[in-house]
């Protein structure tokens, strides 16, 4: 079979359009964790700090004037649960950035869409013959070894062939 053979140019234009795909599919399941981790990170310490804003900018004046308000017996029964919610809201702050960061997620979200795109030029040289099958499927090579924490798509999910 010669080189740029069209039945193995049509192969490895489905196998690119399925990796393309499995690479939608773990963007689709990824960003929005990531986001989601990184929007609780966010909120999470800015609540941490309007919680203890009170306590730590107005000292005394603020504790006494929650404490009359509120009918409170002591100064310690405003800053206490204060506290108490700032360190529940820091350790959801602490934990959710930690997650993300173990998970690599950002890193790996732009990986992804990275490989996309240089698999799309792939494709689209390889459609109007400014690539022959040799290298192309060495650019595809070359692209999906950046991503090898994307999953290939299972049989059932893959594109049908000749699309």
């Amino acid at each position: 079979m010669s080189d740029d053979d069209p039945r193995v140019r049509a192969e490895l234009r489905t196998k690119i359009e399925t990796r393309r795909a499995g690479i939608a599919a773990f963007l689709h399941d990824v960003r929005p964790r990531r986001n989601r981790l990184t929007n609780i990170s966010i909120i999470s310490s800015a609540l941490a700090a309007v919680l203890v804003a009170g306590p730590a900018l107005a000292g005394m004046p603020f504790t006494d004037t929650v404490k009359r308000e509120l009918s409170l017996s002591s100064g310690a029964a405003v800053w206490r649960p204060l506290c108490v919610a700032a360190l529940i809201v820091s350790l959801v702050s602490v934990v959710s950035s930690n997650l993300s960061k173990s998970q690599d997620l950002a890193a790996r979200v732009t990986a992804a869409e990275v490989c996309s795109t240089e698999l799309e030029g792939v494709l689209t040289s390889l459609q109007f013959g400014h690539l022959s099958v040799e290298e192309a499927a060495e650019q595809y090579h070359q692209s999906v070894s950046k991503i090898p924490f994307v999953e290939e798509l299972p049989e059932s999910l893959r594109p049908p062939r000749g699309t």
